[in-house]
């Protein structure tokens, strides 16, 4: 008895520990509180609130829809509205740089602005600039209408002025007379040059004839700013034709948009137009230069930065982040119900409020008067859905962002992140093991690391996944040594174990294969004698294959006992006697049986060589096995299986009985004490859940086939995980075949090419190796083992025990917001 006293005890001991060390894993406390906000300075706490603070606000008027701050909102509206105009302006000017990205700056020098006065100097702003576009486009079409017609007439000089240029035309070029041809000349923009003449055939049936020339230089657009190429046609038909040609060729004209200008009639009326043209084109020109160069003027303005804050942002750019910040304040504040102050819930870190406590206690004695108040509730209101907050560094915030990919995990809930850290990159690395892919790897996750500043704000997904790709090539390198793999060559790093002292290609151990003593293996992953072994990949695909299932079992283990600490957290011994006990015992009687098997047979010379495969199916079938591994290992594993197959009933039946009984206790509870009918109801509400996440009336057929499905999934999905576990395999045998091929079919080439073809054979082998090697090896299988290491933790690792039911902590941060803005 003493002795079970003591090792129940000391079983306590360790679940507590383990339980307390899986309390990293999990979120942090949240409190819950409303904040009582004066009307006067409701804006400026919910501003300091948004810098210092992590509070999130519930919307109190989420079924009132009152929304007392829309007029504000409207307001920003429409100074983001003018803001967007004044930017596509600025745009459209070449040289125009606006500074950006200077988010520090802006968050430590943005007090001085007030809504009222950038709203007032928007306005001006916005007027000028609208006038400016007029102008613009005014002077710009002039100028367009010019250079169209002096092609036009260019054209007409070219087409009827064949003989040299002191000849002269005695007579007009054209009779525009009953009997003549009529003519229309235009231009029209070069991409409706197919349709514009097929719709002229089609209109004139086929009476008219078109000539195109194009213009040389682009037109810009004076509405978009766009540069368009053009044509100038002349169209001929002959007037003396049934009906009105010229009208209906008119109607085509106009259906198209094009300009129609006036063809000359001699040769000496083209060329006094093309000189007056070409007077009246420079002088379009010099009015628009001169008006482009008052626009910059006023633009630089708004392109310098302040005087109060000369390391800032443009002006211009500082505006539009004061008004997303500003829009962003409102937004809250129509979240908050009215009366004689301002009241909202909030959700905040618990190990926060002495500092926000703390925030608002400086903030009313700075400004004296009604100040702001916070005040805890002492339970959270049942209905409400407690936020999931994991606090994060620039190394663990990617991989938390991962995990909540998939779903955010519940309150409380073990959190898969922390160790995803570490298990996501050495998987990726087994998949994707290669010393030299790897360091390549390596290298760029170092330069994303040393230079992540500059990306901070212009490549912000790539600025949060620098660690990523650096851990990721880590373990790369890592577990490229293990499997001593450099661009498909093995590394003689240390003495192999074999040696072929008659040099005929017949390598023997030198070391002690009976492990009695004598010398020991090679010292570190995989001997380089294996590399171009006539056997290597018969070797190699085992070993990896072994692997791929050791540590893929290894992981789902870790998730049931991930299992374990949710159901020793939540207190809900009813899960863990009967869900995590024999899942354990189910996944360790069977596969950790299988992986003790294969560390064994690695680990102790065997003269029957037994056969791992064959040995779970005779455990699995009863049989008896011939070649076992040990003496009483074929009793051993008749017992583990007893125990597996025992631990399924025990999944399926005790649990939807149990929680049968303790609904209709709570029922009886209810009737006989009705006084006590809401402590009953939430007793009776918590067995309807069952730990199912249901939260409806409490039907017990649709428990039984809930837990019958969960059941069915663990057995079953267990068997094909540990299979899945097998792309870890696949994935780096692909990958190490793939850099053999390409490398025996490039430099390998160039190196077996006699002098003195081998210099220009291996220089040109050499870029299509590494062009090879960027765009498939460090491009597109990066990328695959990346979704398939995703997939592993996804399903095989976090379905034995996350639920991600949960819902993200999302705190009011001015810092973010203005982040983002440019993402």
């Amino acid at each position: 008895m003493r002795a079970s006293s003591k090792n129940t005890t000391c079983l306590c001991v360790v679940l507590s520990f383990v339980v307390q060390r899986m309390g990293l894993l999990r979120s942090e406390t949240m409190g819950h509180g409303l904040l009582v906000l004066p009307v006067q300075d409701a804006r400026r706490y919910i501003d300091r609130i948004g810098r210092e603070t992590n509070i999130q606000f519930e919307d109190m008027n989420a079924h009132s829809m009152r929304r007392p701050f829309r007029k504000y909102i409207q307001r920003i509206d429409e100074m983001e509205r003018m803001l967007r105009f004044m930017f596509e302006e600025i745009g459209r000017n070449a040289g125009c740089t606006i500074t950006k990205n200077k988010v520090d700056e802006f968050l430590a020098n943005d007090g001085g602005y007030k809504l009222d006065v950038v709203e007032h100097e928007l306005q001006k702003l916005y007027s000028k600039f609208v006038r400016f576009q007029q102008n613009n486009e005014v002077l710009l079409s002039d100028k367009n209408h010019a250079t169209e017609e002096l092609e036009v007439v260019k054209m007409a000089v070219k087409v009827v002025d064949p003989a040299p240029a002191d000849a002269g035309l005695r007579q007009p070029m054209l009779a525009d007379d009953a009997a003549g041809l009529g003519f229309l000349a235009g231009v029209v923009s070069k991409a409706e040059e197919g349709r514009f003449t097929r719709m002229l055939w089609r209109a004139s049936r086929g009476n008219t004839f078109v000539k195109l020339a194009p213009i040389d230089n682009k037109v810009t657009c004076p509405k978009t700013g766009q540069q368009l190429q053009k044509s100038v046609f002349v169209v001929y038909f002959q007037k003396g034709s049934t009906g009105s040609m010229k009208e209906r060729i008119m109607k085509v004209c106009s259906a198209f948009g094009v300009n129609i200008y006036t063809w000359p009639t001699s040769v000496e009326h083209a060329k006094r137009q093309k000189s007056h043209l070409t007077e009246q084109l420079a002088d379009k020109e010099k009015a628009l230069t001169a008006f482009q160069t008052l626009m910059r003027a006023e633009i630089g303005d708004l392109l310098d930065p302040l005087d109060s804050n000369p390391m800032g942002n443009s002006k211009i750019e500082e505006w539009r982040l004061f008004c997303m910040k500003e829009k962003a304040i409102h937004n809250v504040l129509n979240q908050c119900e009215e009366g004689m102050a301002l009241r909202v819930n909030v959700w905040y870190p618990d190990s926060d409020e002495a500092s926000i406590q703390g925030m608002l206690k400086d903030e009313r004695t700075k400004e004296g008067g009604q100040g702001a108040f916070l005040t805890p509730d002492q339970g959270i209101a049942a209905g409400s859905v407690c936020p999931t907050y994991f606090r994060t560094n620039e190394f663990t915030e990617p991989w938390q962002e991962l995990v909540d990919t998939y779903g955010v995990p519940a309150y409380k809930e073990a959190n898969p992140a922390l160790l995803t850290t570490v298990t996501f990159p050495f998987i990726f690395g087994m998949m994707y093991g290669d010393v030299g892919h790897g360091m390549l790897l390596l290298l760029t996750g170092c330069w994303l690391v040393k230079n992540g500043e500059s990306l901070r704000y212009t490549y912000a997904d790539v600025f949060k996944a620098r660690y990523v790709v650096l851990s990721l090539g880590f373990f790369a390198v890592y577990s490229g040594f293990l499997y001593n793999d450099f661009f498909s060559i093995g590394l003689p790093i240390f003495a192999s174990g074999f040696e072929d002292p008659d040099g005929d290609g017949q390598w023997t151990p030198n070391y002690d294969v009976t492990n009695s003593g004598g010398p020991g293996p090679y010292p570190f992953g995989l001997d380089w004698a294996w590399a171009g072994a006539t056997n290597e990949l018969l070797y190699v695909n085992s070993l990896k294959m072994k692997l791929s299932v050791l540590f893929g079992v290894l992981q789902m283990i870790v998730g049931v006992f991930l299992r374990w600490s949710n159901a020793l957290y939540f207190r809900n011994a009813t899960d863990f006697i009967f869900e995590c006990v024999p899942m354990m015992i189910f996944m360790v009687c069977f596969f950790g049986w299988m992986d003790l098997m294969i560390i064994y047979k690695w680990t102790h010379p065997l003269e029957d060589h037994p056969n791992i495969i064959n040995a779970l199916i005779c455990m699995a079938m009863g049989q008896k096995d011939v070649t076992p591994l040990w003496e009483g290992s074929v009793e051993l594993s008749k017992t583990l299986m007893m125990f597996t197959c025992a631990s399924v009933p025990l999944m399926l039946l005790p649990k939807p009985f149990i929680l049968l009984f303790q609904h209709n206790r709570a029922l009886k509870k209810a009737a006989s004490q009705p006084q006590e009918m809401s402590v009953a109801d939430d007793e009776a509400q918590a067995v309807q859940g069952g730990g199912h996440g249901h939260g409806e009336e409490f039907q017990f057929d649709e428990i039984l086939i809930h837990q019958i499905i969960e059941t069915i999934e663990y057995v079953l999905g267990t068997v094909s995980h540990t299979a899945s576990y097998l792309r870890i395999w696949a994935l780096s045998l692909a990958h190490q075949q793939l850099s053999l091929v390409f490398f025996q079919k490039t430099l390998s080439v160039g190196l077996s090419a006699a002098f003195p073809m081998n210099g220009f054979y291996i220089f040109f082998m050499y870029a299509a190796w590494f062009g090879i090697t960027l765009g498939v090896l460090m491009g597109m299988d990066v990328l695959e083992c990346f979704l398939h290491t995703l997939r592993l933790h996804w399903v095989e690792f976090q379905s034995k025990f996350y639920k991600a039911g949960g819902v993200k902590f999302e705190p009011f941060s001015i810092g973010k917001l203005v982040s983002s803005a440019n993402e």
